[in-house]
């Protein structure tokens, strides 16, 4: 079955309240935050649920749509137990024994998933430096500023790719963005407002832009 992505007053009202989400179970948190914003409201990724790529394991699949992403869409809610089997089944596949038990990092699991699994082609291709690079999200990386107190997406990823020097090769299909990564004993920012659209206009490679003097088609940039 197909159950489409949650939307407006509906995600509101499915999602909102006690027992509503994904369940924790055992260090699942990264894989659990993965799995609700992929799924729970788009539907950009929900050919990982059909479409029979050349390396798809047809098991993890049905696993993934039929214990997890059908329930959240139905009724806001997926059992631990739902993912621990999805976890038991991505420790036989990726042979590492810590997915059932170990926290691991966002990125880790997509790869997996993604590419091992169910062979999907790269999502992002990324140029730095003359050297193309493809991969499956991006995750901000980026020092400390102290003009940012509160920043929104859009602000994090233009000044995480400005100071990676980091071009966007062409435009993504699917834009997943891991943000900054923080411990038990530090955050670099307590808040992160979600750009609820991203201009990618500036980290595109070679993508005609304004000048910001003359108003014309830019000849130069600068950082």
């Amino acid at each position: 079955d197909s159950v489409p992505p949650l939307r407006n007053e509906a995600a509101v009202h499915v999602l909102r309240g006690r027992m509503k989400g994904i369940q924790g179970h055992c260090n699942s948190c990264y894989m659990d935050v993965a799995l609700f914003s992929l799924f729970s409201c788009t539907s950009v990724l929900d050919s990982m649920l059909f479409k029979p790529f050349p390396l798809c394991d047809r098991n993890v699949q049905s696993i993934l749509r039929d214990e997890i992403v059908n329930p959240l869409r139905k009724t806001g809610f997926v059992r631990a137990r739902s993912v621990m089997h999805l976890r038991e089944q991505l420790t036989e596949k990726g042979q590492c024994s810590s997915f059932t038990n170990a926290e691991k990092d966002p990125e880790e699991f997509l790869n997996l998933i993604m590419h091992q699994i169910l062979g999907i082609e790269p999502l992002l291709k990324l140029q730095s430096e003359g050297q193309e690079q493809d991969c499956y999200c991006y995750q901000i990386f980026m020092d400390k500023q102290e003009d940012l107190v509160v920043p929104d997406v859009q602000q994090l990823v233009e000044r995480s790719f400005l100071s990676s020097n980091l071009k966007l090769v062409e435009i993504p299909s699917c834009f997943i963005i891991q943000m900054p990564r923080f411990g038990k004993e530090y955050k670099m920012f307590s808040k992160i407002i979600p750009s609820l659209e991203l201009d990618i206009t500036d980290l595109l490679l070679d993508s005609p832009r304004e000048c910001c003097v003359c108003g014309d088609v830019a000849t130069l940039e600068c950082s």
